[in-house]
């Protein structure tokens, strides 16, 4: 396991932190590790049994910070890793963002960091990533949290038959165009700035955390790479191999999992989680987050974290 640039990561905590301490983003450290034949950067703090944060979009690994340093005070070893994709030279191997890519990535990373299992916390496409891990390999994942985007195929029903959530999903159809990347960089990423608006009301990121991810969708190629995870979500992978893996990441779950959904989230309406529980086999809650929206980790953090640490310790 290649390990290099060691360093705290300076990432702002004050008000974001669930703690509330100016001092959390000191005690996250970076660096990276070799796995999945890419060198991945993680950010983490304290040591423990593993816990793995995994971001979606528009969002990056550093708006995790706060997060990890309350799991860190609790005993935990928390880890957020970059997803594919989301720094210079991080793209794809095999060009795959598919639901069964990223969930191996995750089985990967559990191994690359000397662990037999982990403990998976998911926001957005995050989650997605950690439902495929829990479908690949169930012995590898003790306990599962998906935040914001829901489990099931009521999802693509809805983006079928519901307007209301077709409408909220306009991103997704706009990112199959070329006019995405151009669209998305005008104006120092304002496109950014309008989602995040958009999805969670009455929220602010603070400047220099939006600076931070605009730094990090501004990396040589990094752009065109995230989209591909919204470019390959509406086509069945065309091998058969691949088709038979993701139907083996998106079959019933055997982890015990907490779902957290923010209540005026206006990216993927709270209604989409209604009826997931079907479809957990092991022990499953769904949790609605009042006066949260879709960033519900940073706009309420202490009251998401303290539902994954009730979750987690029990």
């Amino acid at each position: 396991m290649a390990q290099v640039t060691q360093r705290p990561s300076g990432q702002p905590s004050g008000e974001d932190s669930p703690t509330g301490e100016s001092s959390a983003g000191d005690r996250v450290r970076r660096r990276t590790v070799q796995t999945g034949g890419l060198e991945v950067p993680i950010l983490e703090a304290g040591s423990g049994p593993l816990v793995l944060c995994l971001h979606g979009f528009p969002d990056h690994a550093a708006n995790w910070a706060g997060l990890l340093d309350r799991l860190a005070q609790d005993g935990y070893w928390a880890v957020a890793p970059a997803q594919r994709g989301y720094w210079p030279g991080g793209a794809a191997p095999d060009g795959s963002y598919r639901a069964s890519a990223t969930g191996q990535d995750v089985l990967d990373l559990i191994e690359a960091l000397g662990r037999e299992r982990a403990d998976l916390i998911g926001h957005d496409l995050g989650a997605r990533a950690a439902y495929a891990a829990a479908n690949l390999d169930a012995a590898r994942v003790r306990k599962l949290v998906g935040m914001a985007v829901p489990y099931g195929p009521q999802l693509r029903t809805a983006w079928l038959a519901n307007g209301d959530q077709q409408r909220r999903s306009w991103y997704m159809f706009f990112f199959q165009t070329a006019l995405a990347e151009p669209a998305i960089e005008l104006n120092d990423f304002a496109f950014i700035d309008r989602l995040w608006r958009e999805w969670s009301p009455g929220y602010e990121l603070p400047d220099a955390q939006r600076s931070a991810l605009k730094e990090t969708l501004r990396g040589p190629g990094v752009l065109t790479e995230t989209l591909g995870y919204y470019r390959q979500l509406f086509s069945p992978p065309a091998d058969e191999a691949t088709q038979a893996l993701e139907a083996r990441a998106s079959g019933p779950i055997t982890v015990p999992s907490l779902y957290l959904h923010g209540a005026d989230d206006t990216c993927m309406a709270v209604e989409l989680s209604d009826g997931m529980d079907t479809l957990f086999k092991n022990g499953f809650e769904r949790i609605v987050v009042p006066r949260a929206g879709h960033f519900l980790h940073l706009e309420q953090p202490k009251t998401v974290a303290d539902h994954i640490l009730g979750f987690l310790n029990n």
